[in-house]
């Protein structure tokens, strides 16, 4: 899964990826006869959290917009308030970011992503700096529920950067959310051949195509994420799924122990736990 963690004013933020690709890693297809029913889990409101401003390169410069980031965490109402009068003052893309990662932080993603869409259509910031604010924006949209939304402004994205593996990775993440799981492998395979060592992107891909019933190619994808990184636990979630699958019980329940001990208090360990309590409930628990 990708973590992709950004130090802004001396704060770090872990980015929506995380917990949303959980919850497609583990949406089950139609099981063969006696298999427990995979889970299901809507993770977005346990693991959400703001999408990463970028550290380079950046929709702004400057002490305000380092000083309004810098305030989200600990007050985002203050932050809020802060890039309002900022705005209102010339404050311009800078305040304008710093508001719409607030109203996210507040509880209104669909504020933020909004925000995000327009600055990332109006400013004269270079391609790269506008294609991470709409990469932003779709990540808002799927804090808010709108996977449809979250895939046109990541699409807006790489139409900037056509190349960069974690907007292809993200735009994979709202296509799979839509079910349109052939266009996320699409999307993952052109990340992958752009950068092989993502492991985060052959588990995706792992769980695309276990989505796709191609159980060879979603374990083959599995497999080079275990060589790339042994400890990886949301391989191990996946990983515990495709067992499961083939009726190997105690491989999975191995898997997603061992998940739930690397990644404990995460929407990975939590859906390991919920697979552990249907796999004890036995194959008539429906």
């Amino acid at each position: 899964m990708n973590r992709r963690v950004g130090l802004i004013g001396g704060i770090v933020l872990i980015a929506l990826v995380t917990a949303t690709g959980d919850m497609w890693l583990t949406q089950g297809l139609a099981q063969p006869a006696g298999a427990i029913p995979e889970i299901a889990g809507n993770t977005a409101s346990s693991g959400q959290a703001l999408p990463v401003p970028p550290t380079l390169p950046r929709i702004a410069e400057g002490e305000d917009y380092d000083r309004c980031l810098g305030m989200l965490n600990a007050d985002p109402a203050g932050a809020n308030a802060f890039a309002d009068a900022w705005e209102a003052t010339g404050g311009g893309d800078g305040a304008t970011h710093c508001r719409a990662l607030a109203e996210i932080t507040l509880g209104e993603p669909e504020k933020g992503a909004e925000l995000m869409d327009k600055l990332a259509s109006a400013s004269h910031g270079s391609a790269a700096a506008r294609a991470s604010v709409y990469g932003q924006a779709g990540q808002a949209w799927l804090m808010a529920g709108e996977p449809g939304r979250a895939f046109g402004s990541a699409t807006l994205a790489l139409s900037l950067t056509p190349d960069d593996p974690g907007l292809l990775i993200d735009r994979s993440i709202a296509a799979a959310s839509l079910e349109r799981y052939d266009d996320a492998v699409d999307d993952l395979t052109h990340a992958l051949d752009l950068d092989p060592h993502r492991a985060d992107a052959l588990v995706f891909r792992g769980a695309a195509w276990r989505h796709l019933n191609q159980l060879e190619l979603a374990q083959d994808d599995i497999d080079r994420a275990f060589a790339q990184d042994p400890e990886n636990p949301d391989a191990l979630l996946e990983r515990g799924i495709l067992r499961q699958r083939r009726g190997d019980r105690d491989g999975a329940r191995q898997d997603w122990e061992h998940a739930i001990a690397l990644s404990p208090n995460t929407a990975t360990g939590d859906l390991a736990q919920q697979n552990l309590a249907l796999l004890e409930a036995g194959p008539n628990r429906r």
